[in-house]
């Protein structure tokens, strides 16, 4: 027993009276709490990065088909998926499609139209939906024009399934294009098709007098 104290004298510098040996006590004390500590929390550390837990697609003899994922219970819908409204997201009403719009269409809506067709449409259909866009100058199979008989007597809720559900070599831009804005684009795609065709007796009587007007004022054989 003498020889452990001496020991834990040499060791912690216990020497001299009996106020320098309880200050060195405490300062023993305070090492082993700081240790304990130390290993507390590296212990609770490694436990939070080392958790019982599986990895994505990791396999598991826990479920009879080995997967650790597991599918969505059916009918399972995710938040803000609740899509209830038939024509709004699938184009159609009582399963035809419709030739209704979900929404009325204002003049916002169409300058929103436009700036998506611009972005989306134009490389294949071009700024006229005339089918010449840039990479069908460029080799890819062409898309009908929107001016035909076919697609000018087609429903609207014809064009906003071809953009849910692609069509041909066109591939679906339900992930890239909203769906109200998908109808958006329709609208403008009407819009397109009108203005191709329209005529004086399209234009509002209040617009069609200053038609008249511009037309009178133009030199003989000049063009607009």
């Amino acid at each position: 027993m003498g020889y452990l104290k001496l020991r834990i004298d040499r060791i912690f510098g216990i020497r001299g009276s009996a106020l320098g040996r309880r200050g060195a006590l405490a300062r023993a004390r305070d090492i082993v709490f700081l240790g304990t500590a130390a290993l507390t929390l590296f212990g609770c550390r490694l436990d939070m990065h080392v958790q019982p837990k599986y990895l994505p697609y990791a396999a598991t003899n826990f479920f009879g088909d080995g997967r650790s994922e597991r599918q969505p219970v059916p009918g399972t819908v995710a938040r803000g998926q609740l899509r209830l409204d038939e024509l709004m997201f699938t184009g159609k009403e009582n399963g035809v499609v419709s030739n209704r719009f979900p929404f009325p269409i204002t003049r916002a809506d169409l300058e929103r139209g436009r700036e998506r067709y611009n972005i989306y449409c134009t490389p294949c259909h071009d700024y006229t939906g005339s089918g010449h866009g840039m990479i069908v100058q460029r080799g890819f199979p062409q898309p009908p024009s929107y001016h035909i008989q076919r697609l000018r007597d087609a429903p609207v809720g014809h064009f906003f399934e071809v953009m849910t559900n692609g069509f041909g070599a066109m591939y679906s831009y339900a992930a890239r294009i909203e769906p109200a804005d998908r109808w958006r684009i329709a609208a403008y795609i009407r819009a397109l098709q009108l203005g191709q065709d329209a005529t004086l007796q399209d234009v509002p009587a209040s617009e069609r007098a200053k038609l008249t007007e511009n037309s009178a004022g133009q030199p003989a054989g000049s063009s607009r």
